[in-house]
């Protein structure tokens, strides 16, 4: 990146954090936010428009531009700790002797958050499907059973969740 561009970036940051740090308290007040998931967030929007490359020049909304993002990250942030809250209801649930260590706890955690980002996008029922098979290891006859769906469906949706996975895998 040149010169020119870090600056114009280093311009964009100070004339636009202020505002969106507190655009982002605001909508996270709204649901129990705190000043330090608003750092987090502010300083992710900025860093994924720094990697996206964009030159600020063209940006012809500035605070459409970084909402956007921030409340795509919102979002994120979101659906990661209702994964988290699920998850921990379920291993609470667990008898203490198999529940895993708490660094198998954060693995299998960032585990379901990965999955959850490669399956965004699809048909909740195709994302049921995948996780019934991979994670509870159902079988497609079970799972067709539990769903009231053909086996050919639950065929066709774990292929369509399989096709998402390994297109999340390549592209990455």
């Amino acid at each position: 990146m040149s010169t020119s561009s870090t600056h114009k970036l280093g311009f964009f940051f100070s004339d636009h954090h202020r505002w969106l740090l507190q655009h982002i308290q605001w909508r996270l007040g709204r649901s129990n936010g705190n000043h330090a998931d608003a750092e987090d967030t502010a300083a992710e929007a900025f860093c994924q428009m720094l990697a996206s490359r964009v030159d600020p020049d063209s940006i012809e909304q500035p605070r459409a531009y970084l909402s956007t993002i921030a409340r795509r990250l919102i979002l994120d942030r979101h659906r990661r700790r209702q994964l988290e809250i699920a998850y921990l209801e379920r291993l609470a649930l667990l008898p203490e002797q198999v529940a895993p260590s708490p660094e198998d706890q954060h693995l299998l955690i960032e585990a379901l958050v990965t999955i959850d980002r490669v399956l965004d996008g699809l048909p909740m029922l195709v994302k049921t499907v995948f996780l019934y098979s991979q994670l509870d290891g159902m079988s497609y006859v079970d799972i067709a059973a539990k769903l009231n769906l053909s086996e050919r469906t639950v065929s066709r949706y774990m292929k369509q969740a399989l096709c998402q996975c390994y297109m999340a895998d390549s592209s990455s």
